[in-house]
């Protein structure tokens, strides 16, 4: 036999061992990694996920909560694991696109070491104060921190993470001043600031809406384009006093760099399904989350462009840990 001949059965061999695995997969349970503590929107958003893949192919998801260095700890993690597609991630905007222009090694590289299976979830943040804060809306609280002589302080998930961004791009915007504490966690902030230990967080939606709701915390602006009916009456802070201010949360699943293009094919099909039912929908609309869904070549493009928005943001602003 020729030597193309040998090429070409060891070709076919390869696509039909290819196209095996992505009829067989998943034969045992799937690991997902959650890059934060339990009970944040990422924990959230991975176990309603990880559920609704049990449910549909009678295979186990683990949810591995693997937090710190605000959430590369988890997604370093992933990306060292086998490329087999029984380990994924729920990676968000911050471990995926901005720690890296922050952290000296955060242990991976962000366009290098994963294949991206699809986004999954978008959301503006909330701006929530303890009703202790003399301040009844976004407005008012400007004219407060700038009237103050001792700062008021502001929580984050860690330096550069979105919730740290949001609230130093305000500050950056208006020129005023906030004393800021970091956390290992969204929901370890929201704990603080319900018992007044901290004034303000730019948070993401789902970990606070419930306390915005009894009344334990008071919302003043949303973070978004545009006001959300979750939060009927709550402004944006654009129309606030702080003009062209947007920013927004986003989530997806990623697994190691090369996962045989199958399965990946396997997992976006049924992660789209599963994102675009009415029992996902209504989940998130609770959570204050939208459900999005992408091809895995789109969501890597999607990354790209939000990895070189926030490099220049973060310049601006002026992060960097050692």
């Amino acid at each position: 036999m020729t030597r193309l001949g040998v090429t070409c059965i060891g070709f076919l061999l390869i696509c039909l061992s290819h196209a095996l695995v992505a009829q067989t997969y998943p034969v045992k349970p799937i690991r997902i990694v959650v890059p934060f503590p339990p009970g944040g929107t990422s924990d959230i958003i991975g176990r309603t996920l990880g559920q609704k893949l049990t449910e549909a192919w009678s295979q186990q998801t683990i949810i591995d909560n693997r937090s710190g260095v605000a959430g590369s700890i988890g997604v370093a993690n992933a990306a060292k694991s086998p490329p087999d597609g029984y380990t994924l991630v729920v990676g968000n905007v911050g471990p995926v696109a901005i720690n890296h222009n922050i952290y000296k090694n955060v242990g991976y590289d962000p366009l290098k070491d994963f294949t991206p299976v699809t986004l999954a979830v978008t959301a503006p943040q909330i701006v929530v104060v303890h009703p202790s804060v003399p301040a009844k809306s976004f407005k008012e609280f400007t004219a407060l921190v700038k009237s103050r002589k001792d700062k008021l302080n502001f929580g984050s998930s860690g330096p550069g993470s979105i919730s740290h961004l949001a609230a130093e791009t305000y500050k950056l915007m208006l020129k005023v001043d906030l004393v800021h504490i970091p956390y290992k966690g969204s929901a370890l902030i929201t704990n603080d600031l319900i018992a007044g230990q901290i004034d303000v967080v730019f948070s993401d939606m789902a970990v606070v809406l419930p306390h915005v709701k009894s009344g334990r915390l008071r919302a003043l602006a949303v973070t978004g384009p545009q006001p959300t009916p979750l939060v009927p009456g709550v402004p944006t802070v654009a129309e606030s006093g702080v003009p062209g201010f947007s920013m927004s949360s986003w989530w997806g699943i990623l697994g190691p760099a090369g996962i045989p293009q199958p399965v990946v094919t396997r997992l976006n099909t049924e992660l789209t399904r599963i994102l675009q039912t009415q029992d996902i929908k209504d989940r998130f609309a609770v959570l204050g989350v939208d459900p999005a869904f992408s091809s895995p070549g789109d969501f890597g493009a999607f990354i790209k462009t939000e990895i070189v928005k926030y490099a220049k943001l973060i310049q601006q602003v002026g992060i960097k840990v050692d």
